[in-house]
This record gives C-alpha cells, sequence and structure tokens, in this order.
C-alpha cells in the first residue's frame, strides 16, 4: 500500500491542476461515491495529502478525496498498460487531465461536501512532530512500539515499510513494549522517523515490483526500495552488522528486524 512518501511524491506532482476548473468527470467505477455532477464546474482551490490521503479542495462544492490502498494512484498521465484500469478521469479547463488508474479497485474516491475530516493523528514530515511529542505517545503505551507507529490516530502516514526502516534506523526491537523506551532511543526513533520519510521523499517512494498494481509516480517507479535495510530483506545480511535479518507476524503482519543491532 503506498505510504506517506508516495502520496507526497503523487500530491507534489499534482500542483499544476491548482486554480484549474472541472469541465468534465469521467466516473468509470460505480463503486466510487462521486458522481460526474458533483464535480463539474468546480474549481480547484488546493491538493494536499492527509495520511495517506489525496485530499482535493474544491471551495464551496467540499473535498474530493481519494484513498490509493493497495494500487491506485492519481496522476496526470498514464501508460498503454495502465487504461484499462483508469476508474475516473477529470477533464480541466487548462488541457490537463487527472487520472485515478486503480488496477485492484480497492482505492476509494468519495466527496465530503463539509470538508475531510478523519480522526488522524499528527503528521511526522511537519515541524508539530517533535521528539516530546513522540515521547507522549510512546510513555502512554504499553503497545509493541512497531504498532503504535502503525496507529493512524497517532501518527499519520506511517506504513508497514517505513516503520520498519525507522526502527532500524534507530536500533530499536519492533516488538518491545513502547513505554519501555528510554529517552535517547526516543530521541534516535525520532529521527529515524523522520530521516527515513524525507530520504524515501526524495528517492520518490518505494516500487516494490513492476506489474501495473505496483506504485509508481509521473517519474515512473520510485527508488527507495534499493535502500531498504530491512523491509522484504528475511535471510539477507544486515548492512550495518551482517547478522542475518528476521522476520516475524506482529498483529498479522509481516516485520523485518535485524536480531543482532536491534535491541
Amino acid at each position: 500500500m503506498p505510504e506517506l512518501p508516495e502520496v507526497e511524491t503523487l500530491v507534489r506532482r499534482l500542483s499544476p491542476i491548482v486554480g484549474a476548473r472541472i469541465a468534465d468527470a469521467e466516473i468509470l467505477d460505480g463503486r466510487l461515491e462521486v458522481t460526474s455532477n458533483m464535480l463539474i464546474g468546480a474549481s480547484i482551490r488546493d491538493v494536499k495529502r492527509r495520511a495517506k490521503y489525496i485530499v482535493i479542495g474544491l471551495g464551496e462544492r467540499g473535498d474530493l478525496v481519494v484513498h490509493l490502498r493497495m494500487s491506485g494512484r492519481l496522476r496526470l498521465d498514464r501508460t498503454e498498460d495502465e487504461i484499462p484500469y483508469t476508474r475516473m478521469i477529470l477533464h480541466l479547463d487548462s488541457g490537463d487531465s487527472v487520472y485515478f488508474i486503480n488496477p485492484r479497485r480497492l482505492g476509494t474516491a468519495a466527496l465530503c461536501p463539509d470538508g475531510f475530516d478523519r480522526n488522524l493523528g499528527i503528521e511526522p514530515i511537519h515541524s508539530e512532530f517533535t521528539p516530546d511529542i513522540l515521547d507522549d505517545f510512546v510513555t502512554a503505551s504499553r503497545a509493541p512500539i512497531k504498532q503504535l507507529l502503525l496507529d493512524q490516530r497517532k501518527i499519520a502516514g506511517i506504513g508497514n515499510i517505513y516503520a520498519a526502516e525507522a526502527l532500524w534506523r534507530a536500533k530499536i526491537d519492533p516488538r518491545r513494549p513502547a513505554n519501555s523506551l528510554h529517552s535517547t532511543e526516543i530521541a534516535a526513533l525520532h529521527d529515524g522517523i523522520t530521516s527515513v520519510l524525507f530520504d524515501a521523499i526524495e528517492q520518490l517512494g518505494t516500487t516494490i515490483g513492476s506489474s501495473v498494481s505496483d506504485y509508481r509516480s509521473s517519474e515512473g517507479s520510485g527508488s527507495f526500495q534499493n535502500r531498504l535495510a530491512v523491509y522484504g530483506r528475511e535471510n539477507e545480511p544486515c548492512e550495518r552488522c551482517g547478522t542475518s535479518i528476521e522476520r516475524v507476524i506482529q498483529a498479522g503482519r509481516s516485520t523485518c528486524f535485524c536480531p543482532a543491532c536491534q535491541t
């Protein structure tokens, strides 16, 4: 599933549509909670990311909210192999078109007339996300630290890939109770979270696989997969200490970590 860096990459590439008006809208999937009449004539005030959601502000019409789920993407272009999987097209008076490509049909699009409002936590790439804020979350929870990082009500946008990578950077075992971390570990984890997210954004995100269902930006595949330290590297040597990476299941999801240098 696209996580914060992948969604942020797509949102930044949509900046040219701000100020344009939706001249026509093709809704090609009846599962989407939006109709052409809801969108035609609306002006695009802004395009933002909130957690893993793309939020297109349409002024008095409300917010068009897209969640990419496992395989979705929202772009100003598409490849030939993406044409059959295009579920919505917004034709703009600027001459641009916005394509919602959704191969597995798990992604969603809905118009929120009163604006997008979800019980989501702090954005980890914003300045408000400080070590002290993270300390408050960590010391109040007995959950395994990786599960806490995935709690969107606390920290918005981190998923399985970047939680594992942040914990590796901080040298913290993902299974440890959150409130067992001491202050220097919390500071290291804060640095691990912010550094891995900004590094991944710079690399246009992570692309695992090469099928039409796999994430890609307007420039093509992301490249952060070439810098993953633990995610998807079970039985490979840790690049820091050489120990074989192990995989465990936490709350039904795979977690890869180094058993030697993550303590």
